[in-house]
């Protein structure tokens, strides 16, 4: 965890170790197995990928700033072409005492922020023009806190690099699923324990991603409700976090359907997902409740307005 003024979590810091630890050692089954597998027929291609493996993993360590942006449709923006939002950045970064992000903005009617990047030299916090004109200073103030926070403590980076397992297996799974696979395993020439070759990859990949599905949700879940507790402590305003988190997701439940696809892809990212008219009380959702949150919040505003003995 990146040493600045947010309160720890060593609860964030033990979970974020674990899923790391977990999905590292099913990516390097899932490729090693793969490239063993493959290079029983042809060797060259077995190695080559191993190599696509490992590369998928360092794109997106290396790329994950211009992956989410792009997603997002956002671009950096600088002191003179957003002052305020600066401004407010410029404060909490000071009080946290922690180096400055760079600054972004999307362009979406979609209220939303969002926090990403390898390393806090490459992070960038992103809000989007629908949440600017919907936010008093002291709610603006608290989810750039909260953005800020997950920054200072590196979990955009272990999303980032968790989720190779998931996807190296998800293109894996497809390939199969499609038959890239059949002049190895195909029209029944090759069998692992008297299944097609081509069938045990398609059922070992979606294994893979199930798994990395459910302990990136499980982190993600978790690491949202770390990061409003470390904004709450920051600016001693839990208040205005649960004011800001209630508009969101009031704003985002009054977006069609359409506009909210076009950001659904960085959605695990933001402050609250960009899902209206459904129920996030799922295995599948990335985010705590709304009541959670708020019930978490509520917590720390009166355990913060209790007078000091």
């Amino acid at each position: 965890m990146a040493r600045s003024r947010f309160v720890g979590d060593a609860g964030l810091t033990a979970r974020m170790t674990t899923v790391m630890f977990l999905l590292g050692g099913l990516f390097v089954v899932l490729v090693v197995g793969l490239s063993l597998l493959v290079g029983m027929r042809a060797p060259g291609l077995g190695v080559l990928i191993g190599l696509g493996g490992i590369g998928v993993a360092v794109y997106q360590w290396a790329n994950s700033d211009k992956v989410a942006m792009r997603a997002m449709r956002a671009r950096e923006v600088t002191p003179e072409e957003a002052p305020e939002l600066h401004g407010v950045i410029d404060r909490l970064c000071a009080l946290a005492d922690m180096p400055k992000p760079r600054v972004g903005i999307a362009d979406t009617d979609v209220p939303n922020a969002f926090a990403t990047g390898r390393s806090p030299d490459r992070a960038v916090v992103c809000v989007t023009t629908g949440i600017l004109g919907m936010l008093t200073a002291e709610e603006m103030e608290g989810v750039l806190a909260h953005e800020l926070s997950h920054v200072a403590h590196r979990d955009v980076l272990v999303m980032t690099v968790a989720s190779s397992a998931g996807i190296a297996a998800g293109m894996l799974g497809q390939g199969a699923r499609f038959g890239a696979f059949g002049f190895f395993g195909g029209r029944g020439r090759g069998n692992v324990g008297g299944m097609p070759v081509w069938l045990f990859v398609l059922l070992f990949s979606l294994a893979v991603y199930a798994v990395s599905f459910v302990l990136l949700r499980l982190l993600s879940r978790y690491r949202e409700l770390a990061a409003d507790r470390a904004g709450a402590y920051l600016t001693m305003r839990p208040d205005a976090l649960a004011s800001a988190l209630t508009k969101i997701t009031g704003g985002i439940n009054q977006i069609p359907q359409r506009d909210l696809r076009q950001v659904s892809a960085a959605s695990a990212l933001c402050i609250v997902p960009a899902i209206g008219g459904i129920s996030l009380k799922t295995l599948t959702a990335t985010h705590p409740t709304l009541e959670q949150r708020l019930d978490q919040l509520a917590k720390i505003q009166a355990e913060l307005s209790r007078p000091s003995s």
